[in-house]
């Protein structure tokens, strides 16, 4: 199974909890690559994080890995300077640079490093795609919001993708968001630009990208921020490595095996 995560040394902590829960719930092998820049005031992610990583893949399988791909060069020549200043960090724009990548594989499941995966995936990644530039679920907020047809809910959350990268490099799909994202500001910037431009989209049932609340089904869990309007209006954002908060805000204790795996990691001292 292959697998995409970008960021720069801020998703470390999630990274290592996301990779974690796949080694828990995926027994084939994994293939894991991290694209990350190292620009301005931007650091990209530690060999020392991708290093334990790696050792930490191959305890379930030797063939696995965990693999670092430092892409500041190519994210030099198209740099969104449109969107470099929203709230958005422009490495949730890294992902737009995969289909010029010339070693990543064909099919590839990207993950935000807030996402958990809870049970195998194994059904989501295996389908068929040959037709399809992405497949993933709507988003929980935004298909109310933003609709390419009227008639339909299509707007889907970039933080579970199963990607075609060569559907994705014949139809110019990431190739031309990358140029949207250099003229045009837009509220987050990469996943506007894949639902307005993406021509052959699947979307799946909510399950493989739960946003709001654990259910029985669910597959993977993405800790986004999320709104409560009672007893008062608040946003609320708590992701997998505020434990405590996972446990006093959210009362989810479901991850617990993975989240005492990943302090033992940050114990050692090597992250």
């Amino acid at each position: 199974m292959n697998i995409l995560y970008c960021g720069d040394r801020n998703i470390e902590d999630g990274l290592i909890i996301s990779i974690l829960s796949l080694l828990k719930n995926v027994k084939e092998k994994l293939n894991i690559y991290v694209l990350t820049i190292n620009i301005e005031n931007i650091q990209g992610l530690t060999n020392e994080c991708i290093d334990v990583l790696n050792k930490k893949v191959k305890e379930n399988n030797e063939n696995s890995f965990v693999k670092k791909i430092d892409i500041t060069e190519l994210f030099k020549k198209e740099i969104p300077v449109s969107n470099m200043e929203t709230r958005f960090t422009p490495c949730c724009m890294l992902r737009l640079f995969a289909d010029e990548i010339e070693e990543l594989p064909d099919k590839i499941l990207y993950l935000d490093n807030d996402v958990i995966c809870r049970k195998d995936c194994a059904q989501f990644y295996n389908q068929d795609i040959t037709n399809y530039e992405i497949v993933g679920t709507l988003d929980y907020y935004g298909k109310w919001f933003f609709k390419n047809n009227i008639f339909k809910f299509d707007y889907i959350n970039s933080g579970v993708l199963l990607l075609n990268l060569s559907k994705i490099k014949e139809t110019g799909l990431f190739k031309n968001s990358r140029q949207m994202c250099q003229n045009k500001k837009m509220f987050m910037p990469d996943q506007s630009s894949i639902n307005k431009l993406a021509k052959a989209k699947k979307i799946e049932p909510r399950k493989f990208n739960e946003q709001r609340k654990l259910k029985k089904d669910t597959v993977f869990q993405h800790f986004t921020t999320s709104f409560r309007f009672f007893p008062w209006f608040k946003i609320v954002t708590i992701k997998p490595w505020n434990i405590e908060k996972v446990h006093n805000k959210l009362k989810t204790y479901e991850y617990d095996d993975i989240l005492d795996e990943y302090k033992k990691i940050k114990l050692k001292g090597i992250l």
